[in-house]
């Protein structure tokens, strides 16, 4: 277990930092390939960590695949000038809007393609829209936390819900029903929180005039109508396959293919580049720090959580339910949620209670928004920032997070009680 820790603590040490320009995937495998040498996992916990997070590593490049075609086509953006225009320059509808937007976004294109795709669009709206620092501030803050606080209705929001859907063998019909309400309160008590915090950085009126038509920012017309029914099919498409029992890969990744092939039919992307920039080095961090994390489990970390799961449940199932979303959540914020969600989903099924699985991803979900390290989402969005010349510090995000989870996830877990 000793041994286990300190390779874990380290591995995670570097993908925070990432020395000298060293990518994640490259940590992570660095880190799995330690673990092996050290005799704290085996080729066989590597093959059985493949089989658990395949498919989930498939489906994510899938939806930043064709996230990123949408975001050539202009439609993230149209979607952006939208809802500003909507708001009439109002400064607070605004910011509902933008929240709105966000948690859309989350839902059907996971929490990772809300950082990397909307931010610097919302970004760049903003500064057009000359907002104060205070302003943009907030406006980027609730944005991202609503990201993840709103990536819990579908089993492709979020890579932590594929992971456990594929785990407990959760049908894509039956997990969104049961996360229907948990969502919903999740994102209505974002909102009202939100609202709250920053509510005086809000600027009362906003000049939209400033802002371009929605049409204009349209980059491919064709494509653009096309990708309003190609959306529709492949979310009906994730129904057909629950039926079916097909993994969710096969229709978030071919089906990106496929509207990449469209795309590229009619111009409006190039294949090979697309390709080549999606982000693969999760493919590799995915199974890299799974490994690691498997050796932990080997260690014993996993039975003595689902013990202290089972203590929980002699308080009742309500505290059960409550004590394990606030238990995934301490441990995401502390060590990153792709790792929680593996040994919170193997103490659960030592438990035998395999409905503690939603209340996991609530915490695994909004656990992470308390630190900057909490998730893969938050990393990437503070890096898309940096790059834009907005740099927050943890000590700024961490004074926001710390206040606006908490009370989010608590009502959040109320509908699953």
């Amino acid at each position: 277990m000793t041994v286990a820790s300190v390779i874990f603590l380290v591995t995670l040490f570097f993908i925070i930092t990432q020395p000298k320009g060293l990518k994640i995937g490259t940590i992570a495998v660095a880190g799995a390939v330690v673990s092996l040498i050290a005799g704290v996992v085996d080729f066989n916990d590597v093959i059985e960590v493949t089989k658990i997070v395949w498919d989930a590593t498939l489906a994510f490049i899938g939806i930043i695949l064709l996230s990123m075609v949408l975001d050539e086509i202009g439609f993230f953006e149209y979607l952006a000038v939208k809802m500003a225009k909507l708001s009439g320059g109002s400064g607070r509808w605004m910011f509902f809007n933008v929240l709105l937007l966000g948690a859309l976004v989350a839902a059907f294109f996971a929490n990772d393609g809300a950082a990397l795709i909307l931010t610097p669009i919302l970004l760049a709206k903003m500064r057009l829209l000359k907002m104060n620092n205070k302003a943009i501030f907030a406006f980027l803050l609730a944005g991202g936390f609503i990201g993840d606080s709103a990536s819990n209705p579908l089993v492709i929001s979020n890579l932590t819900n594929i992971v456990t859907a594929d785990y407990f063998d959760i049908g894509f019909f039956e997990y969104a029903k049961k996360m229907f309400l948990p969502n919903l309160l999740s994102i209505v008590a974002s909102i009202v929180v939100l609202f709250i915090f920053f509510g005086k950085s809000i600027p009362k009126k906003v000049d939209i005039s400033a802002l371009p038509e929605a049409k204009s920012v349209i980059k491919n017309e064709t494509m653009f109508k096309l990708s309003w029914i190609f959306l529709g099919l492949l979310l009906a498409g994730y129904f057909i396959g629950d039926i079916y029992k097909i993994p969710v890969s096969v229709f978030a990744l071919g089906g990106a293919l496929v509207f990449l092939a469209i795309a590229a039919h009619y111009k409006a992307a190039k294949p090979v580049m697309t390709i080549k920039t999606a982000p693969w080095q999760v493919v590799w961090f995915s199974i890299g720090l799974y490994v690691v994390v498997y050796g932990l489990k080997n260690g014993g970390l996993t039975d003595y959580l689902s013990e202290l799961l089972l203590y929980f449940k002699s308080f009742g199932n309500e505290v059960y339910i409550i004590a394990t979303g606030f238990t995934s959540a301490v441990l995401s914020a502390v060590m990153n949620n792709m790792p929680t969600i593996m040994i919170m989903d193997i103490a659960i099924d030592k438990t035998g209670d395999t409905f503690l699985a939603y209340a996991n991803i609530l915490g695994s979900n909004l656990g992470p928004k308390m630190t900057p390290i909490g998730s893969l989402a938050t990393l990437l969005w503070l890096h898309v920032l940096e790059k834009k010349g907005v740099k927050i510090t943890w000590k700024e995000y961490m004074k926001v997070g710390m206040v606006i989870t908490l009370p989010v996830l608590f009502v959040a877990l109320l509908g699953l009680v």
